[in-house]
């Protein structure tokens, strides 16, 4: 039921939001045939003169010739309608609603299983206004508004996509949350604003001069005001269906205003004032992340730098993030499996969470992540839809080049497009075998972004790759998923099989001959959903690695990260230069090695570093270099020009950092040469490169005086909460904007 274009829709309840569903579906599909049903007769008649409904009648008339039934009526009438939608509907008929609030309807009360509405997708548009009614409603109310579904474990993959469908038909942006989650967040975001509306209007119109307050309040009186225009009886449907999660976040609110009423009976001008900045802040942060157009995001969000203060300890035991690596591949596999996959210690960093947007974009159903945890409604191979507008993928190349195959293939035209530094780093890498299987993609001038690939036929292909890269063998292997016969990958020396254990884990046949370097696969198969538990990553354990390896006195513990053979360059180098390393707890989870490290001090010894070693740590050598730095003698890298087309040229970024702070660095076109000794202080700048601002904050530990790092603010692509883990362990780190 996917394609919904000649489905018939069935509208319960024709005010301003179900009137702009049948306006909107009638102006995407002039033929569609939409009925209504309404106790405001003048309304139906109304909907139908203006040829929006070409029906209507009561519900047991007109339910059975529905296709789709979106009940378009307050929380509690949902549940008061339910038990006749299910009496009167067709079997494959499938029932959607647009109401505020989702947990009441599974409630003992209630007598609803998961089971019994299998066929209910619960859905809520965040759109509307205070005016009510059919004569409010307008055809493009949900372009560029998001809708929330919150699917549940009764529904299948095909009755959660049409209903992504029937949201994107109307323009929307279609998120996924737990029905939990959902009414926790609008009770904090929209139930407690217009409970506030409607509570100062009341306590103002009891007020003695009320008509003279009312009479000159200013324009901020009558935009706060404004939210108490709103339908009432809605309203209080909505606060008695949300009563537990309204009742908690009001609650917090009087206690913040007795806090507020307390500083100003005291006149606590300072501190009434810190609590205002605060919230400033808070509010210009909120208004530059969601709704500044992304170069301006960008350029506010680079002034965040890391201070950070000489010596410290590092001790104790953590989990760091979860493995971007391994999140990116969840979501693109999940994404074109056939059912329902759910991810646990997914990496909620910006990069991971630019491609749930890029899949949501696509068509596709992604719940969360909350905690880390994400349930994914696959729409299969050939499920993706047309992007309408161009996948942003942020900081990161592995989202970029994966995604270039992927698309390489589908029957629609798209474009890949990222921030400064991902527009300007080396896309020829994926495009030119791309080219070689058939698909049609464009560079810009210099063969970078944007991507513009236009959907074509590929076939399979033997391809040598010139360099050592996962990125590269994933996008071939992804587009060979498509492709007519065999996709057969050569690397010159080993690099991540994350996407070869992945697809096997969905029940795709992958070929590898370890002998040879060789992977392949056999396109027309298709994938089927599992479960993935994501590892903690072992590019962000390296920093923590490091920082204990460095640091006299330490011990610490870090728990489930991933050791996958392809990723362990970093524990081989370290122990190649003494570091004492345990590594307990050695199991697989989801076809890939986990274990816990122990890292203690020991003094390390600088060392030349193999070049064998060097796909197995190509992201790690900033921080390794900082290990480096605090070795006895030189460490000598060759054979290392690919760090010079990362987020930065890594090269260049380390060696003038160091240098700042007193380190004797030669640098090479293909590597680096460093003497260890001591570290002063200094500013340097991570030239907007995560692993660069990381490794200078572990430099710390071995400082003599401060170390300034200037632009930051990336770090959130791969380790959002790096600077409370690496103060929890020891480090003496703040985050200034």
């Amino acid at each position: 039921m996917n394609d919904i274009k000649n489905n018939v829709v069935l509208i319960v309840g024709l005010g301003m939001i179900g009137g702009s569903i049948a306006r909107g579906l009638k102006k995407a599909n002039p033929k569609r045939v939409i009925i209504a049903c309404d106790t405001d007769a003048q309304a139906l008649q109304q909907a139908v003169d203006d040829g929006v409904v070409s029906h209507s009648g009561d519900l047991a008339t007109v339910c059975p010739q529905a296709d789709i039934i979106i009940l378009a009526v307050p929380p509690l009438t949902v549940c008061e309608l339910l038990p006749e939608l299910l009496t009167f509907m067709a079997p494959s008929a499938l029932i959607t609603d647009v109401a505020s609030v989702k947990s009441h309807i599974f409630t003992s009360s209630q007598q609803f299983s998961e089971e019994a509405l299998a066929n209910f997708v619960p859905a809520h548009p965040i759109a509307g206004s205070e005016q009510s009614g059919y004569s409010a409603s307008v055809d493009d109310l949900f372009e560029q508004r998001n809708v929330i579904l919150t699917p549940h474990a009764g529904n299948s993959t095909d009755s959660v996509a049409t209903i992504n469908s029937l949201w994107r038909e109307l323009g929307a942006n279609v998120l996924g949350m737990t029905r939990v989650r959902h009414d926790e967040v609008l009770a904090a975001t929209s139930h407690l604003p217009h409970l506030l509306a409607y509570a100062i209007v009341d306590v103002l119109l009891k007020q003695e001069q009320s008509e003279d307050i009312f009479r000159y309040a200013a324009g901020g009186f009558a935009d706060f005001s404004r939210l108490a225009s709103s339908d009432a009886k809605m309203w209080s449907d909505i606060f008695v269906a949300n009563s537990a999660a309204v009742e908690k976040v009001l609650d917090d609110y009087i206690h913040s205003l007795l806090i507020f009423k307390k500083a100003i009976q005291k006149k606590e001008h300072e501190k009434l004032e810190e609590s205002f900045g605060a919230a400033k802040q808070a509010r210009e942060n909120f208004i530059s992340q969601h709704f500044k157009p992304k170069k301006q995001e960008e350029m506010i969000s680079n002034q965040l730098s890391f201070s950070v203060q000489p010596g410290g300890q590092v001790a104790g035991s953590i989990r760091v993030a979860g493995d971007k690596s391994i999140s990116h591949r969840s979501i693109i596999l999940a994404s074109i499996a056939n059912g329902i996959t759910r991810v646990t210690g997914f990496l909620e960093g910006e990069d991971a969470l630019n491609t749930v947007a890029a899949f949501r974009e696509m068509g596709v159903t992604i719940v969360g992540p909350e905690n880390g945890e994400l349930t994914i409604y696959g729409v299969g191979k050939n499920g993706l839809r047309a992007p309408r507008k161009p996948l942003y993928m942020g900081n990161s190349g592995t989202a970029m080049r994966l995604l270039a195959g992927l698309l390489a293939a589908q029957s629609f035209d798209s474009e890949l497009t990222g921030d400064e530094s991902l527009m300007e780093r080396p896309m020829n890498r994926v495009a030119v075998p791309l080219r070689s299987m058939g698909a049609n993609i464009d560079t810009g001038d210099s063969g970078t972004p944007p991507l513009k690939i236009r959907g074509s036929k590929l076939k399979g292909i033997t391809y040598d790759m010139p360099i050592a890269s996962a990125q590269i063998k994933s996008c071939l292997l992804l587009a060979g998923l498509y492709a007519i016969g065999d996709t057969r990958i050569f690397e010159p020396a080993p690099c991540r099989d994350h996407t070869e254990r992945m697809l096997q884990g969905f029940g795709y046949s992958v070929s590898v001959d370890a002998k040879e370097g060789a992977s392949a696969v056999v396109g027309g198969a298709d994938l089927q959903a599992t479960e993935i538990d994501v590892p903690a990553d072992i590019s962000s354990a390296a920093f923590f690695l490091v920082a204990a390896a460095i640091t006299p006195g330490s011990d610490l513990t870090l728990q489930h990260v991933g050791v996958n053979p392809t990723r362990i360059g970093i524990i081989n180098l370290l122990r190649d230069m003494g570091a004492n390393i345990e590594r307990s707890n050695e199991r697989l989870v989801g076809g890939e090695p986990v274990a816990d490290l122990r890292v203690r001090y020991k003094p390390l010894k600088g060392i030349v570093i193999s070049e064998a070693q060097i796909p197995l740590a190509i992201d790690e050598f900033p921080v390794l270099f900082i290990a480096a730095a605090c070795a006895e003698g030189d460490t000598l890298l060759h054979g290392a020009e690919e760090l010079r087309v990362k987020e930065s040229d890594r090269l260049d970024a380390m060696a003038q950092g160091l240098e700042k702070l007193g380190v004797t660095v030669e640098t090479f076109d293909d590597g680096i040469k460093i003497t260890g000794g001591p570290m002063g202080g200094a500013t340097v700048d991570s030239f907007g490169d995560h692993r660069i601002a990381m490794a200078f904050t572990v430099a710390g530990l071995r400082a003599e005086s401060p170390i300034d790092i200037a632009n930051c603010a990336n770090v959130a692509t791969s380790f959002p909460n790096f600077v409370e883990l690496a103060t929890i362990v020891g480090m003496r780190v703040s985050a200034i904007k």
